[in-house]
């Protein structure tokens, strides 16, 4: 299976950044869609971003607009968020995801790794 494991997270003060990376290893036939999900305690996984599998079409929800950037590295099979002007409720745990349609983008995920801005 596809496996996605996620680094950068951490604690940062309001108004910082972080760069989250997640490298894809195992079986990739082809390039899939990629994203970024958050999760806090008690409330349901949010869509932050999604890329295409061809780089060309972005999405963000309205909470990461102007602040958060997705781009991906083919050749490395790597995807990254690039978060700026971090706010208090940015702090969740981040996800990324997989799969080969924007429906099915969720058919993998990683493990998650916590960002806490305060």
């Amino acid at each position: 299976d596809v496996q996605l494991v996620e680094s950068g997270g951490g604690a940062v003060q309001s108004g910082g950044s972080l760069r989250l990376s997640c490298v894809e290893s195992g079986p990739v036939y082809r390039h899939n869609y990629m994203a970024w999900f958050r999760t806090v305690t008690g409330t349901e996984r949010e869509g932050v971003a999604a890329i295409s599998d061809a780089g060309d079409t972005t999405y963000y929800a309205d909470s990461a607009k102007g602040r958060l950037t997705i781009s991906q590295d083919e050749a490395t099979n790597m995807v990254y968020l690039e978060m700026n002007n971090l706010k208090p409720e940015d702090t969740a745990i981040y996800y990324c995801a997989a799969g080969p349609t924007p429906a099915t983008v969720t058919t993998y995920t990683g493990q998650g790794t916590q960002v806490t801005v305060s």
